[in-house]
Parts: C-alpha cells; structure tokens; sequence
C-alpha cells in the first residue's frame, strides 16, 4: 500500500513538474547574417547587458527574482550545449542583450459576454539578444521576444524566460 501511495505522489509530482507554461501570448523572431559561419563559433564573451523599463510604481521584479542573473544564465547554458565556451580574450563573437518592459502600455481586449472591445492596459515585455563580431562589431544575429507581462511566480518567470531564450537559440544557424 505505502508503495503504491508513493507511486501516485510521484507521478503526481511529475506531472505536476510537466504543467504547460503560459506562453502563447509570446513572439519570437531572428534575423541572421547569411554570410556567416556559425559553426565557426567556439567561444564568446558578454559584452553586457541594458535594462529598459518603464515601471513608474516597481513592480516589474519580485524581490526574490533577478531576471538579469536568469537571463544570463540561460544563455550561457544554451552556449554550452552548442560547445561554446565563455572567455574573456579574443572571443569569437561577443553576446548582448536588451530587456524591456512598459508596465503602461494599452491593448484593446473585446469582453466575452457584451463583445465590445475597450482599452485595456496590459504590460509589455520583450527581450533582445544579439551576436556581435567583435572585430567589425556587426550584429551578425539578432533574436527579440515580445510578451505579455504575466506579473508570475518567480518559477512561472523562470520557465517563461527559459522557453523564450530556447525558442531564440534554436533558431540560431548551426
């Protein structure tokens, strides 16, 4: 009996774990320079990153959620798992990244049940990553997320940036 109790509470567990994170509001698009070789691609370094927000009242971060040190962190997995590494010399291409938010921005909804559509607001957020030569300093890759705020959980955030920056590296040349 206690097997099978346990049995269910991992698969519980599991399923709960497999739970579909919102993401249907988001937009992912890249442009890549033709020209470029990205297999040639071995190491890179960041060149940094930029804030852009527009959160007059601060409530675009929780407290316990630094999206910089996420978005960082993402990125420098997915480089692994493409056999990039991290240097701080004569990198192969330099990384950047841009992120937005506009907590005032609009967006016309239409209510279900009287189907009139009215101003709503509803926070904006996007994301810009780029690869830069670093001997002509041309953006060579470019990919921009764009979404809802979805003011989440911290691990609701986590996976919604995990499924933005996959979706922008799996449509980075090989």
């Amino acid at each position: 009996m206690k097997n099978i109790i346990l049995s269910i509470l991992v698969l519980v567990g599991f399923m709960a774990g497999c739970a579909t994170v919102p993401k249907d509001d988001i937009k992912v698009e890249t442009e890549a320079d033709p020209k470029v070789n990205f297999s040639g691609y071995k190491t890179y370094a960041w060149l940094g990153s930029v804030g852009i927000v527009n959160d007059p009242e601060g409530h675009w971060e929780p407290p316990q959620f630094d999206a910089d040190a996420e978005i960082v962190f993402l990125i420098n997995e997915v480089l692994r798992k493409r056999g990039m590494s991290e240097v701080n010399e004569a990198p192969d291409v330099l990384i950047a990244y841009a992120l937005g938010l506009d907590m005032a921005a609009l967006k016309v909804k239409q209510n279900p049940d009287t189907k009139i559509e009215t101003l709503e607001n509803v926070p904006q957020t996007a994301l810009i990553v780029t690869l830069i030569d670093p001997e002509t300093e041309f953006v060579n890759w470019a990919a921009v997320a764009t979404g809802e705020f979805k003011n989440a959980d911290p691990e609701t955030a986590k996976k919604r940036l995990q499924y933005v920056i996959d979706t922008m590296f799996k449509k980075l040349p090989k």
